[in-house]
């Protein structure tokens, strides 16, 4: 036997693997791709239909922190922001020019003026209605002949009208909250007016120091005046005046005289109407906070909020006028 015969016979398998073309990794690489352009035709279409106002939203959104957007400020660097500008001097608390930069720094914004400009702004305002108010009287006839019981001025808390009693042309009758025909005319032509300013309205019924006879243990001018107050604020309403626009109601009892030298005079019988400016609709705002706050402790506290010491005798019945 040869030499080649007797040498082993050895056979060699190659495992061939799958080529690069056709392994699964493209396809991973692929789907990605065909995700990014699918978000990237969405951004297009949305951007497409969406309107110049809200592009215009959206690029103050994010050329602005988010700190500032919920605070205020038009941008980083203004005055009004509440983070501080930028600049070589990093305490500053305003923008600042960089060098070379030919424009002024940015002016602080002065709330104090801003406010004081928009209260003459109102004033004017309420100066106007004044002067609305005074000619409509002189063009009507039927509230011309009512001109000396129409009392108009302007006062801290924002324009007052009152409507005040003659000696012989009362609005009510004695001890009564029935409106006269003709009280009901004014009420009814001043409402009409009324609904044409923002402003909010206050009541307040006033009367003289005439006592009860009963001496105020069964009803007393203190309820005689609240009712005179509302009925006012229900002819009011009758001539067109929105409901929501009436924010206090309240009695005076005599507590408040026209005529301080004569306590009994006719004129102290009168209805106040009051256009409330901005600032004594925010103190009355604030006012109801408050109570509402002290209320809700006094509950919390276990008590009764009308009989918590240091209550008001609005809200008190043990310290309310007693009726007569």
């Amino acid at each position: 036997m040869s030499d080649d015969t007797k040498r082993p016979i050895v056979v060699k398998k190659i495992k061939k693997s799958g080529g690069g073309a056709h392994g699964g990794a493209w396809k991973i690489a692929y789907a990605d791709f065909v995700t990014a352009m699918m978000a990237f035709f969405m951004l297009m279409w949305l951007l497409g239909s969406t309107t110049k106002a809200d592009l215009k939203g959206i690029a103050d959104y994010f050329q602005n922190p988010l700190k500032v957007s919920l605070a205020g400020g038009s941008g980083s660097g203004d005055s009004s922001s509440v983070i501080q500008g930028g600049g070589k001097d990093l305490t500053a608390s305003t923008g600042q020019v960089k060098s070379g930069d030919v424009k002024a720094p940015r002016k602080t914004i002065n709330l104090q003026k801003l406010k004081a400009e928009y209260e003459k702004a109102e004033r004017a305002k309420l100066q106007g209605l004044k002067g609305e108010l005074e000619r409509l009287i002189e063009a009507s006839p039927v509230l011309k002949q009512f001109k000396n019981q129409l009392l108009l001025d302007l006062t801290s808390e924002g324009l007052r009208i009152q409507i005040v009693d003659e000696k012989n042309r009362p609005m009510f009758d004695s001890a009564s909250s029935e409106v006269k025909p003709y009280t009901r005319i004014i009420l009814r032509e001043i409402g009409k007016t009324l609904n044409k300013v923002e402003n909010h309205i206050s009541l307040a019924g006033h009367t003289d120091a005439q006592p009860y006879a009963s001496g105020g243990r069964e009803f007393s001018n203190w309820e005689l005046s609240t009712n005179r107050a509302n009925a006012s604020r229900r002819e009011l309403i009758a001539g067109g005046m929105d409901d929501n626009k009436i924010m206090r109601v309240v009695g005076m009892s005599s507590t408040v005289l026209f005529d301080k030298q004569d306590p009994y005079n006719p004129i102290n019988r009168r209805i106040s109407i009051v256009i409330m400016n901005k600032r004594t609709e925010e103190a009355l705002l604030a006012d109801g906070k408050s109570l509402d706050a002290e209320n809700a402790q006094a509950v919390e506290d276990g008590l009764n909020p009308a009989q918590k010491p240091g209550t008001p005798a609005a809200l008190n019945p043990a310290m309310q006028p007693q009726a007569r």
